[in-house]
């Protein structure tokens, strides 16, 4: 059953102890400090943020390989998560683990806890108070489940977004949190409470973790993107009114955050859309249930094992007996299968599609933006053209009133030659003549212009 946890495996982290130097995270077993014997081998050491079943969180210090040993990951799946490297948004399901990497949050989780990465980062810090208190909400609600408690307020607040009660913290290692005894007497009964109750359902340990994680990049991109509009919009308008270099400058900036914000969102998208579309890739992500069928499994194979060494005495029944549990065994490890092979994801399609809805939504709202930039640049772009045509126009008419002024040009350059005519000669002419010669050539010139100018209109060269 989804939400139920059986017994945690021996840990690979443990607390410090007294002999050892306090604040610092150990191999279990052993006095060395994790990560102590890779850092000679030259992998990096990087701190990580443990968080157990209980809600209760410790800083360790992890290499890479104490990482793939604790949560069976391929070197491969690590490098998504290495800071150094560019990796696009991905959610990844693995055999024992599922590798988030949304926006500022890089995480491995798996049935029984969760490993932050750059905790300490201010933007991931508000995902890592988030993230406690949802696990301690299950924690609650899942106990009270497993002990029959007839108190729903743990199940009713398991989404509360108020702060929790402060509780100890015990500085032993935080995988004892459930009581080994107890889960095994009130496993059945706990298992039965969480699927009788009508409405009210713990999701398991790994879907919480991961909602919180879908929640903070959603929310993140989705204030971005908000963020983004409200800057865009006053923008774009004052550029409308007032083309200038400084709002061309500020439209032009805007526009890349725009573009960049939307790659964004579309991959997380792209990603979530793929995890949907692929049944197997979600069955994949059903870490606790994956864990609890592999423990029945070894449950039943060992079961079967003590009852062939009790009945090696018996020759003649033994054989026949053997016979009878080798086909109940394989008739266990078949139902297991199929039961693997049709595990129902509804779950976890329910609440991938959630966010999805939230993704595409913001995804949309960021195309909308577009669309207005592209419009504003559109009717920008019409406003430049048509202050163009007008300076082609202007340009057209001074053009055609130098070409007439050069006629009048003309006509003084005709005059101005050195040749004797009876113009030039006082008793024939004077002012009255020069006056009558330079407003001839006038009214001339101003002609010709009206002329061009209704021929232009005509041929529609000018408005």
């Amino acid at each position: 059953m989804r939400g139920q946890h059986s017994h945690p495996p021996k840990p690979v982290f443990a607390g410090p102890d007294d002999e050892n130097e306090p604040g610092r995270s150990y191999l279990a077993g052993t006095n060395a400090p994790l990560g102590a014997g890779i850092r000679k081998k030259g992998t990096g050491v990087r701190p990580w943020l443990l968080l157990d079943l209980t809600g209760g969180a410790q800083v360790v210090e992890a290499g890479k390989h104490a990482i793939m040993r604790r949560t069976g990951l391929p070197a491969r799946d690590l490098r998504i998560l290495d800071p150094m490297l560019s990796y696009p948004s991905t959610i990844l399901g693995r055999e024992k683990a599922i590798v988030i990497n949304l926006e500022h949050i890089k995480a491995i989780i798996t049935a029984q806890d969760v490993f932050v990465l750059n905790a300490r980062d201010p933007s991931v810090t508000p995902f890592v108070e988030e993230l406690q208190r949802r696990v301690l909400r299950h924690y609650q609600a899942t106990k009270a489940a497993q002990e029959g408690n007839g108190d729903d307020s743990s199940w009713r607040n398991l989404y509360d977004l108020e702060e929790p009660r402060s509780r100890a913290q015990s500085p032993h290692n935080p995988y004892q949190g459930f009581p080994q005894a107890e889960e095994e007497e009130g496993k059945e009964n706990g298992k039965q409470g969480l699927e009788n109750r009508e409405g009210l359902k713990v999701l398991p340990f790994e879907f919480v973790a991961l909602e919180a994680c879908l929640e903070a990049a959603c929310s993140c991109l989705e204030s971005e993107a908000d963020t983004l509009e409200q800057e865009a919009h006053p923008a774009l308008d004052k550029l409308t009114s007032k083309i200038s270099t400084l709002n061309l400058e500020r439209v032009r900036q805007i526009k890349s955050r725009l573009v960049a914000i939307t790659g964004r969102v579309q991959k997380v998208r792209d990603e979530l859309e793929h995890l949907l579309d692929d049944d197997e890739d979600m069955a994949e992500m059903y870490l606790t249930e994956k864990m609890v069928q592999q423990q029945l499994e070894t449950s039943s194979t060992s079961s079967i094992r003590e009852r062939d060494e009790m009945d090696d005495d018996v020759q003649q029944l033994g054989k026949d007996d053997r016979d009878d549990r080798d086909s109940h065994g394989t008739r266990t490890s078949t139902t297991h299968s199929a039961v693997s092979k049709l595990l129902d994801v509804e779950e976890l399609e329910m609440l991938l599609e959630a966010y999805f809805v939230q993704i595409d939504g913001t995804l949309n709202k960021l195309s909308t933006l577009r669309e207005y930039v592209d419009d504003t640049e559109d009717y920008i772009n019409i406003m430049l053209d048509d202050k163009q045509n007008h300076l082609l126009q202007m340009g057209v008419m001074l053009t055609t009133a130098t070409l007439v002024v050069s006629a009048f040009v003309v006509v003084a350059g005709i005059f101005g030659m050195n040749i004797h005519i009876e113009l030039f000669e006082p008793e024939k002419a004077g002012m009255p003549e020069f006056m009558w010669t330079v407003g001839g050539g006038t009214m001339g010139t101003i002609f010709l212009y009206v002329i061009a100018i209704a021929w232009c209109k005509h041929k529609r060269l000018l408005e």
